[in-house]
Parts: structure tokens; sequence; C-alpha cells
């Protein structure tokens, strides 16, 4: 999907001839959800072959950033901001405009009625130029996410490159689909026996909320800004992207490339603007409750989550949260699968993800594998070697874990083991190319699920390389207590490791009663910490962790409205 950047008019004609072809694949992917991706997720397949930067370029591209103003020609700007330190200890010394929204917001509210008079086709051709721009850019934005991330290269240039991009296209998808269920025109004629029919012209038009919000997160900039980001903008809103202060870059760059893609395509580039703030400031609390904002998509704490929820009432809020995410360990027929599969999954960016297991669930009397009866300590402990078997190599280690996003996960590791019985001690290491990074192997704690002083610890969120090994009675007991984790918590995802049919349907039916994702049984190269575009659903919607999935039908639907003009005929 990746197109040459031009400063030529973007006709309608070459949007579609580009993209028409890519939108119809999409469209037919949402619906039989089997593996799709037009973004190539390999470094190498970028520069050589002629398609967008190779990675001598992109990271050019990313130095050339450093050290400067980054221009926007956004109106009501009145200053300059910004003071991001890598979690490698790069400082990047970019300032971005700041905002002053009560010029900003009334000029992006102008752009709404040709945006809203081009219709679903244009707009989704639009918002997939602007994605095949930044697609032909990945190896700058990689750089950019892991500088502002701490996440790893390659996952930073895959999780923040194509899988975000198929995320943004996913929504885009949706966003056409839900639009063009209702025809744009219709005749009516009502028969009247012997009198002339009653006839009228009917049109139907997908007509926006208003301005969308989009307040970015710090871990997962554009994977989880995306789909909010191109579901506002294909169903006709404006899009104020207001980004976390630790990362603003990818953001940045994301904001000029829809501004320059707009204004080609002969729309005002105001249809999407940047919202940078003071240190301190807390631009998001006061820009979420203006009259102005109809949409806010937030991923983030549960506190500022919930206090949008209740504050923002003007607005149609869609929010990501915090969960404990649980594995029920019941038994397996692949041992050593289970242990590698469990061990990464822990380990893959230091735990720094939504989606990525903090308990397991483990019976106190042990459970029966392909490699015999494995009591609790032992599987424990077996657990703990395979993790320092996959870390025991910096180098190798460093790739997987990338660096600690900010100073609360570091003080949460560290405070983890007064938490109970330290199972595996987090280790620093050394990272080979930035000296000032702080990298960490996650802690393993174990913990007497029927202790009370326990349940403190287990049952709320510890985001990071802390996980912990909780014994239990018995299956049954590990499901009761995964039901009230859904239920009272929340989860982005829940694993099972069984070979009863009976445990296995179990499991299911709690996570269909209470709303949450599962996986079962994973033993080879998929991880419950990973979900694919088109294929898997991030979130439900229905349990606290989140209140809307990415990306369903619920997630775009509510995002217009469709406004009917009968006229005689």
């Amino acid at each position: 999907m990746a197109a040459d950047v031009s400063a030529a008019e973007l006709s309608a004609a070459q949007l579609t001839q580009r993209h028409r072809a890519t939108l119809d694949q999409a469209l037919q992917a949402i619906r039989t959800r089997e593996y799709w991706s037009p973004h190539p997720e390999n470094p190498k397949a970028y520069g050589d072959s002629g398609t967008g930067q190779g990675p001598a370029e992109g990271k050019a591209a990313f130095d050339a950033l450093c050290g400067t103003e980054f221009g926007l020609d956004q109106p009501g700007t009145d200053g300059r901001v910004g003071d991001e330190v890598s979690p490698y200890g790069v400082e990047l010394r970019i300032s971005y405009p700041h905002p002053d929204p009560d010029v900003l917001i009334p000029a992006m509210r102008a752009a709404i009625p040709a945006w809203r008079d081009a219709g679903p086709e244009t707009r989704a051709l639009v918002c997939m130029e602007i994605l095949a721009r930044i697609n032909a850019r990945s190896h700058e934005f990689a750089h950019a996410v892991m500088h502002t991330t701490g996440q790893a290269f390659t996952m930073a240039f895959q999780a923040g490159g194509p899988h975000a991009q198929d995320r943004g296209l996913e929504a885009v998808a949706y966003a056409y689909e839900e639009q063009t269920r209702v025809p744009a025109g219709a005749h009516w004629v009502k028969p009247q026996g012997k009198r002339d029919p009653v006839r009228l012209r009917t049109t139907f038009t997908a007509v926006p909320r208003g301005v969308a919000l989009l307040i970015g997160c710090n871990t997962f900039p554009t994977w989880n800004g995306f789909p909010g980001l191109f579901a506002s903008l294909a169903t006709g809103n404006p899009v104020l992207v207001k980004p976390h202060p630790r990362a603003v870059l990818p953001l940045a760059l994301t904001v000029r490339t829809a501004r320059e893609v707009l204004a080609e395509a002969g729309f005002d580039p105001n249809l999407v603007c940047l919202a940078a703030e003071r240190p301190g400031e807390g631009l998001a609390k006061s820009l979420a409750v203006r009259p102005e904002i109809r949409i806010i998509d937030y991923t983030g704490s549960t506190a500022f989550g919930d206090w949008l929820e209740a504050n923002a009432r003007q607005a149609l809020v869609y929010t990501e949260k915090a969960g404990v995410n649980t594995v029920i360990i019941d038994s397996t027929d692949d041992y050593r699968g289970m242990l590698a599969n469990l061990s990464f999954t822990l380990s893959l960016y230091s735990g720094q993800m939504c989606t990525t297991t903090q308990n397991l669930l483990i019976p106190r009397d042990g459970i029966t594998t392909d490699a015999g009866h494995k009591s609790y300590d032992e599987v424990v402990a077996d657990l703990a070697a395979a993790l320092q078997g996959l870390l025991g190599d910096d180098q190798r280690a460093c790739a997987l874990l990338g660096a600690l996003v900010n100073p609360q996960v570091r003080e949460r590791l560290e405070a983890a083991p007064s938490l109970g019985e330290v199972a595996l001690s987090s280790r620093a290491v050394a990272h080979p190319e930035f000296p000032d990074a702080v990298v960490r192997t996650p802690v393993l704690i174990s913990l007497d699920g029927a202790k009370p002083d326990a349940e403190a610890a287990y049952l709320s969120e510890c985001f990071g390389p802390v996980s912990f090994a909780v014994a239990v009675d018995s299956t049954a007991d590990a499901i009761a207590l995964l039901r009230r984790t859904i239920r009272d918590k929340g989860v982005m995802t829940v694993g099972a490791y069984t070979t009863s049919a009976e445990v296995e349907r179990a499991v299911e039916e709690v996570c269909l009663e209470e709303s949450a994702n599962l996986s079962l049984n994973l033993t080879g190269g998929v991880y419950v910490n990973q979900t694919a575009a088109f294929a898997d659903f991030h979130g439900t919607g229905g349990n606290p962790a989140a209140n809307a999935s990415l990306c369903d039908g619920a997630f775009v639907a509510g995002r217009f409205r469709t406004v009917e003009v009968r006229r005689p005929e």
C-alpha cells in the first residue's frame, strides 16, 4: 500500500487507483477474520526494493529531527513545548507548537462541512493515503517509537509501524462498512390506489459528531492511537491529537503527514491537529470537558479513564484502562513448549503491555504434564529457569526486553519482592549501545492465594516486569478466581493450559459470560499478549479493563449519525 510522496494535488481518480483495491481487501478481511496485511512487518522489506525508506534513510530522518523545532503550520500556536528523553538515555531536544484551544478548535470545526460532504469513500481513500505515507516512513517511525517508549528496535518497527498501520486501516474499513450500510439516496413511492402514488426523493448523509480528542499513551502511541484517530477521521470528524508528554514525536509525525495529505487532496489540513502540553498543564483534562469535544479516545490509567467517563458527559468516550491479566495452568501435553511460551510472554517489552499476563494460577497440588506430574514448586522453579535461559545473554535480553518506559515502572519492580516469596529476582542488563538505558529482567513472585494479604497484591495491576505465581486449592478455585478477576478488575487477555475438555469448557464459559478474550494451550509462536489486526479483537468492551474493542463495528458506529432529507418528486 506504500505510495510516493508527491507535492502534486491528489485527485479522486488517483486516490481510487492507489487504494480502492486495498480497501476492498480490507473489507473482505474484516468479514472473514483471516490473516491479511498490506504492510510488510520485516524491516528488510523497505528501502532497496523501492518501497519507502531504507534503514539508513529512516535513521537519518530521525536524527535530523532531534534538536529541532518541529514544524506544524496550524493556527493558535502560542509557544513551544517539549522535553522528551528517551528511555535509552538520549535527550531528543525537540520542541512542538503549544495550542491555544480557543483559536485552534474553531478552525478545526470550520473544516467539517467539506470533509462531511466528501462522503465515506473519499474519506476512506484519503485516510489510506495517510497510512501509505506513514508506512513508507516506517523506519523513521520505528526510531521515534523506540526512543519515546523504550521498545527494542524490532518491536518498535513492527508494533509501532506496520502493526499500528494495520489497526488504522482496520478502523477505516469498519468506518466505511458502517457508513455505507444505508444507501446515499432512495426513491420512495407509496401506492394510493386510484390516486397518484406519493413520491419522495430521500438523501442519507453520514454526519460527524464533531471534534474528536485522541489522548495518546506512553507505551504504544501509534498502535493504540491509530484506531481512534482513523475511526474518527474516516467518519467525518476532525481529530485533535493530545500525545503523552513523554511520547510526542510518533504522533506529531502522524499529524504532520495527515495534514500534508489532506491539503494535497483539497481539504482543510486543520482536520488533524496536535495539542502538545506544558509540564504539569493537565491539558487532556481541560480539553476533555470542552463542549466542542464530542468524541474521546483514551488509553491509560484506570483513575483517569474513570474520570473521563464520569466527567466528559458531552462526549462519546472510548477507554482502555488497567486489567489483571490471568493464565490458568491446569495441565499440558507440551510442558517445555508451555514454559517457553510463558517466559517469552512475561519478558516481551519488559511486561509493559496492557495484554501481558500478570497472574499465573496453579493448583497447589501440582499439574499433570507430558513430562510427568509437576508440583507447584516445580512449575514455578521451571518457569524461573526458562526465563533465565531466555534472558541469560545480555544482547538477546535487550532485544526482547527493551528499556523501562518511566520511573514508576522501576519503582513497582523494586517494590515487588516485598509482596511475597521471590521465585526469580530481577537483574539489571547492560545495553550494548545505550549505557544509560534502564533494562531489567522480570521478577517472579510466588504467593499463596489463600492468604488475605496476598490477595491485595495479585488483584491489583502491577504494570511492568512483575508477575505472580499464585497457588490455589484446585483448578475449580482457579476458575472461580478468574471469574472474580474479570468481573471486578477487568482483563485484556486470559490464557489457559489444560488437557481436559471439561476444564476447557469451564474456562471458556467464564470468558463468554464475563466477556474476556481467551487463548488456549499456546505453546508455539503465538503469544497471549499479541493480537493481529483483521484477525483478533483487542479487548471486548465488556469488562472493566476497556469499554470498547479494537476494532469492531461498535467502535466506529457511534462516531457519526445518519441524517435524512426528504423532498417531493
